[in-house]
């Protein structure tokens, strides 16, 4: 039987594919847009760290950055050997400022990863890559952890001309696209040479490319950064057609 299914199949092999692995806040709803900036041949191994019963503050994102928790989270990844792991979680992975994101990166390849990645320090490195020092900052959190966001900003150089919090103590998935738009819109500052939409569980796939034209200036969103970094450190580019920093900024990994 076996063999009359081999003889009547003239179709192509299974497509190969290249592992990515990513590691979430628990309460993660967006993997499917994480899944757009991904090229065919590129699968996403999506794991959760473990539930923190406390809403969206700076204790949640603490104990989302516990550096152990990110070690078994990598491990529990490496089995399908994928070439890379990346920390998808904006505020983890800035609470504890630059020194913190370090520590989840070093984290991270401790325990076996090949190429690290941090949705911040991926954030620092799309700035770097445009050249972007002035930046409008928009969040969905409430003002204390917006506000460690804004000090890690100014550990790396970046200054922060405008920022807004929409307050949010949870459910931020269910954040419109409506509600991002008009927030980008207002917190733009003509000094202003890039605008972060932070957060990996704000959806922004679909309005990167069109606020950039509206604006004229970059747009860069959490999702959007953690996979470009990600992807590159694998030798790929991200998809993202119209979008400032996949289209302008070279492939630099091998």
């Amino acid at each position: 039987m076996a063999t009359d299914v081999l003889e009547m199949f003239s179709g192509p092999e299974p497509p190969g594919q290249t592992g990515l692995g990513v590691v979430a806040p628990f309460d993660f709803a967006l993997d499917r847009e994480l899944w757009r900036w991904a090229p065919d041949s590129v699968s996403l191994y999506v794991t959760r760290l473990p539930f923190v019963p406390v809403p969206v503050t700076v204790d949640m994102a603490a104990a989302l950055s516990d550096g152990e928790r990110v070690r078994r989270a990598t491990q529990d990844l490496l089995a399908p050997e994928p070439l890379a792991v990346a920390y998808a979680c904006a505020s983890g992975s800035f609470v504890h400022g630059a020194a913190g994101e370090r520590r989840l990166h070093e984290s991270i390849l401790g325990a076996g990863a090949p190429a690290a990645t941090t949705t911040s320090g991926a954030m620092i490195q799309a700035l770097n890559a445009l050249n972007a020092r002035r930046v409008a900052v928009v969040t969905p959190y409430v003002d204390s952890v917006t506000e460690r966001l804004l000090g890690f900003l100014d550990e790396h150089g970046v200054e922060t001309v405008g920022s807004v919090g929409l307050g949010l103590l949870n459910h931020i998935w269910k954040v419109t696209y409506r509600e991002v738009v008009q927030a980008v819109t207002e917190v733009d500052r003509p000094e202003a040479e890039a605008i972060y939409i932070s957060c990996t569980n704000v959806a922004t796939y679909d309005i990167i490319g069109p606020l950039e034209r509206k604006l004229g200036k970059p747009v860069l969103a959490a999702n959007q950064v953690t996979m470009w970094s990600a992807l590159n450190a694998m030798g790929w580019r991200a998809l993202g057609e119209g979008q400032w920093l996949v289209e302008s900024t070279p492939l630099t990994a091998a």
